[in-house]
């Protein structure tokens, strides 16, 4: 029986999820659709937005078994970048619904580098709510949807000491700033970009409190984290130096040519 994408994006990530369980392959979900999965804010009229595509985090040493999966489940490779990057990053086209599937392996890496090995099993069926916001708060070119998932996410998530279910790990996040300075300046001039646009997002005065104090409570946590002497050392440096990288972007659409 030839299997092919389901049209509804929801039912589709579950669907690649059930069945590499099934394979026995790690996938975990971010971006966009996992934080579908843990909000309910993501629904709110102010914070909706829309899903053009399905984002994973796997294991490299899975490599060949996430490949056949998706070409059992009718995706399309993108056959020489699969070959040449298989290795960190995979990705697939679903031409009957105009959408791809991106998958890092091992390591996220886009404005800041995060290796997310370790960390794959602490959640299901998405990466932990930390990891989520980490990829959130790295980008440095922010769009409008950045800005909804992360207000959504730290609407309905308490800052935490752990990596407790249903609540985001601030020890863990400030961990990473407190190594990185350049981690360290993109998540606080992101923190204070997004608490700076709450007035524009249609929230009501109790929940736009509860992001502020979330917000804050996040930004002092990593202010008061020690500092690592490689973090101090970059810090003399300061914005002289870049301290991020913008990625290239490749052709989102299915049927692009690039291969």
């Amino acid at each position: 029986m030839l299997l092919v994408p389901l049209e509804d994006i929801f039912k589709e990530s579950t669907r690649i999820i059930d069945e590499a369980e099934k394979r026995g392959a790690v996938l975990r979900l971010f971006g966009g659709m996992a934080i579908r999965f843990h909000c309910q804010s993501a629904t709110h009229r102010g914070l909706t937005r829309k899903y053009a595509d399905i984002d994973f985090m796997g294991l490299s040493k899975q490599s060949r078994k996430i490949q056949e999966l998706f070409v059992a489940l009718g995706y399309e490779p993108r056959g020489i970048f699969n070959r040449l990057q298989g290795a960190r990053r995979l990705i697939f086209n679903d031409i009957a619904n105009h959408r791809r599937v991106d998958i890092f392996l091992d390591v996220f890496e886009m404005c800041h580098k995060f290796n997310f090995e370790k960390r794959l099993t602490l959640d299901k069926p998405t990466i932990s709510l930390a990891d989520l916001l980490v990829t959130k708060l790295q980008v440095v070119e922010m769009t409008e949807r950045e800005y909804r998932d992360i207000i959504a996410m730290i609407k309905d998530h308490p800052i935490g000491d752990s990596d407790a279910p249903e609540t985001i790990n601030g020890v863990y996040i400030a961990s990473l700033c407190g190594d990185n300075w350049g981690v360290y300046k993109t998540f606080q001039v992101t923190i204070d970009n997004v608490l700076s646009s709450l007035a524009h997002y249609d929230l009501d005065p109790e929940s736009v409190e509860l992001v502020q104090g979330r917000l804050k409570d996040l930004r002092d946590r990593i202010e008061k984290q020690p500092k690592s002497m490689r973090w101090k050392m970059r810090a003399q440096i300061g914005e002289k130096k870049q301290w991020y990288e913008l990625p290239e972007m490749d052709k989102e659409v299915v049927g692009s040519p690039i291969p």
